[in-house]
C-alpha cells in the first residue's frame, strides 16, 4: 500500500507563505524602530551635540509645529544652534507673530541662522527677523513689508437680484467688512487702523530684529518685493548664498570644528492637495475658510 506524503502548508503555498515571512520581517522591523524611537527620541539614537533644521514651507495658516519644533530644540542643551529654512510667500498675521516669537526666544539661547529658499516674504520675512544671522539666495524674493485685508463684496449683485441682507447688531462696526453690505466711510476707517496698527507692529519687528531705526525700514516697508540681492543693500539681509552657506555660517557661530548631525523637523502631517489648494488661492478666498468674515494677512 502506497503511503501519501502530507504536503505542509509553505510547500502548498508557496507564494502566500512567502508573503507571509515578509510582513512578519517587516512588522519585526518597525516594531524595533518603535522601540528605538520610544527609548532615544525621533531623530538622533545616538545623542551627542548635534544642529537642528526646521524646515518652513508654504503658506503661514497654522504655525502651531514650528513652535512646539522651536521650544524642543531650545530646551535641548546638545543642540548647539538651528538652522530656519523659510521657504514661504507670507500667511495670516498671528500665526506669523506666534512663529516669530518663537525664533526669537531660539535665538536668545542660541545661534539661529535662516536660510532662504524660493521665497521668504511678507510672513515669510517676519518670522526670519529675528534670527542671528539671514542668508538669503540672490534671487530669493523677500521682504514684501506691509499688511493686507481682502473680502469679496456682493452687493451690488445681491441688490440686482432684488436679495435684502438685514444684519441685527451690538454695535455700528460688528458687521464691517460684511460682504453682504456696502462698506461706509466708517467702516473703512475702522478697518484701516486695524491694518495699520499691523502694520506698525510688524516695522517694529524688523527694526528690533535688523538693528535698524523705524523711520529706515518705513522706507522700503511700503508691500514691495526685493531680490535678496536688494534686500541685502536694504539691510534687511546679511549674506547671500545657499543652503550650504548658511550652514557652514552656523557651524562657525557654533564653534563647531566639523560637521555636526543633523536633528530636521518638524515631522510633516499636512495634506499637500491642501497646501497646493491654499497656496493658488487669494488671501480674500482662504479668509473664507472659517468662522471669522476676514483675515489680516503679511
Amino acid at each position: 500500500m502506497q503511503q501519501t506524503t502530507r504536503l505542509t502548508f509553505s510547500q502548498r503555498h508557496p507564494f502566500l507563505f512567502g508573503m507571509m515571512l515578509i510582513l512578519v520581517a517587516v512588522a519585526l522591523f518597525w516594531g524595533a524602530m518603535a522601540t528605538l524611537r520610544l527609548l532615544f527620541g525621533d531623530e538622533d539614537f545616538s545623542g551627542g551635540q548635534r544642529l537642528g533644521l526646521i524646515n518652513v514651507q508654504g503658506m503661514l495658516l497654522d504655525t502651531t509645529p514650528y513652535v512646539d519644533f522651536a521650544e524642543e530644540l531650545r530646551r535641548d542643551p546638545d543642540v548647539r544652534g538651528v538652522l530656519l529654512r523659510v521657504n514661504s510667500p507670507g500667511g495670516a498675521v498671528a500665526p506669523s507673530q506666534e512663529l516669530h516669537d518663537a525664533v526669537k526666544r531660539l535665538a536668545a539661547s542660541k545661534p539661529v541662522v535662516v536660510s532662504m529658499g524660493a521665497a521668504a516674504a511678507s510672513g515669510g520675512y517676519y518670522i526670519s527677523v529675528p534670527a542671528t544671522r539671514i542668508v538669503a539666495n540672490p534671487s530669493t524674493l523677500t521682504a514684501s513689508i506691509g499688511v493686507k485685508m481682502e473680502m469679496g463684496n456682493v452687493h451690488e449683485l445681491m441688490k440686482a437680484l432684488g436679495i435684502h441682507h438685514v444684519a441685527l447688531t451690538s454695535g455700528e462696526l460688528k458687521n464691517a467688512g460684511s460682504p453682504f453690505a456696502e462698506m461706509t466711510p466708517r467702516e473703512r476707517e475702522y478697518l484701516q487702523s486695524v491694518v495699520m496698527d499691523m502694520y506698525d507692529q510688524f516695522v517694529q519687528a524688523v527694526a528690533e530684529g535688523r538693528h535698524l531705526p523705524p523711520e529706515d525700514v518705513r522706507l522700503v516697508a511700503d508691500g514691495r518685493a526685493m531680490t535678496g540681492r536688494q534686500a541685502l543693500q536694504a539691510g534687511l539681509v546679511d549674506m547671500l548664498g545657499d543652503r550650504h552657506t548658511a550652514m557652514q555660517e552656523l557651524l562657525r557661530l557654533c564653534n563647531a570644528t566639523g560637521e555636526l548631525p543633523v536633528q530636521a523637523g518638524p515631522e510633516e502631517k499636512r495634506s499637500i492637495l491642501r497646501e497646493l489648494f491654499l497656496s493658488v488661492l487669494p488671501a480674500g478666498v482662504i479668509s473664507g475658510m472659517d468662522d471669522a468674515p476676514y483675515r489680516f494677512f503679511f
